[in-house]
């Protein structure tokens, strides 16, 4: 039986939620200077990216310039009653024992979510997503399945990147961001260089960039709207149609969107038939977090979890083929959907 989260934790965390996404957006993000060239003054600001101050130009220094450094001076101020308050909220989630981020990745998020990313469709996967579903479930499900700290997984689609794009959405500058925190591609065997996977020279935490395939292979295709590139993968689409907001418990919260919890778990039972005869390890875990979120969903989210499980089902004989493949090796799983 897993663990019930309490339910003033449950509620704790929903406030939360709620706090980060009513927070209205800077206008200005950093401290603000003025700096003199060749006699004439400009605005610039300073904010800080991993363990870098990144400076922006910001503009001239005139009246139209200075009402604005004006009222970015009030929001920061403002900014730092909010980053208190949701400071001590999340001192009190992670004394509840929810699972925390740790500082490597808490950088990386925290610059990722800053950069828009998350605000232009990206959205948070795998194990990282996983650990954040105790409070949004109600359930202990970390304590059910592995959720040890892996590499950053985000996922966006091709198509609605590629919109925002022809909508003259401006692009998210997150080479930049992860230049700032000393991330570079990895080594690929494309001959024009293109990879999905940044990652420290001296090792630490990786991030992948992953988009849904919808045709035969899975190659690498362009995100314009983040201006990178991105590994393809097969059933993706099913896994981050919908996402929810989340906040990663790092300093005074991050603001993530992550996938809904019935469609990560019968997108695991997909993925572990996937895995490689050798990868054993991760096609336990795939089974372990399915199971647990099975087991909590089935109580309080009955409807939503059939709707996801008969949604897969009916997607085709391939991803049909690939549940009851992982169903027939899980009988606990496989006797809970089978009650739906």
């Amino acid at each position: 039986m897993i663990q019930t989260t309490p339910l003033q934790i449950q509620t704790l965390y929903q406030d939360l939620v709620d706090a980060h996404v009513s927070r209205p957006a800077a206008d200005v993000d950093g401290a603000p200077f003025i700096r003199v060239i060749s006699g004439k003054s400009y605005w610039y600001t300073n904010e800080r990216v991993g363990a870098r101050m990144v400076q922006h130009y910001f503009g001239p220094d005139d009246e139209a310039t200075r009402q604005r450094m004006n009222s970015a001076r009030i929001a920061r101020e403002e900014a730092k009653a909010f980053e208190r308050r949701t400071s001590d909220m999340v001192a009190q989630l992670r004394a509840a024992r929810l699972p925390a981020q740790d500082a490597d990745t808490g950088r990386l998020l925290t610059a990722l979510a800053r950069s828009g990313v998350f605000g232009v469709g990206g959205t948070l996967v795998g194990t990282h997503a996983f650990r954040l579903y105790d409070a949004e479930v109600g359930r202990r499900v970390t304590q059910a399945a592995p959720a040890q700290t892996e590499d950053v997984d985000i996922a966006s689609f091709q198509r609605l990147s590629l919109a925002m794009a022809a909508d003259d959405v401006p692009p998210v500058a997150l080479t930049n961001t992860l230049a700032a925190l000393d991330l570079e591609p990895a080594p690929t065997t494309d001959p024009k260089g293109k990879t999905g996977r940044w990652r420290r020279k001296g090792g630490g935490v990786a991030l992948d960039l992953l988009a849904p395939s919808f045709s035969e292979e899975e190659g690498i295709v362009r995100l314009e709207g983040m201006g990178v590139w991105a590994q393809s993968l097969h059933f993706l689409n099913y896994l981050i149609a919908d996402p929810i907001p989340a906040v990663a418990l790092y300093r005074a919260g991050v603001l993530v969107r992550i996938p809904r919890p019935e469609r990560f778990a019968i997108h695991k039972l997909i993925v572990a038939q996937r895995r490689q005869a050798g990868n054993l390890a991760k096609r336990r875990k795939d089974l372990a977090q399915a199971a647990a979120l099975i087991e909590a969903l089935v109580e309080d989210r009955r409807s939503e979890l059939r709707q996801a499980f008969d949604a897969a089902m009916e997607a085709g004989p391939e991803w049909r083929a690939a549940i009851e493949a992982s169903l027939s090796v899980a009988p606990a799983s496989q006797l809970l959907l089978s009650g739906l």
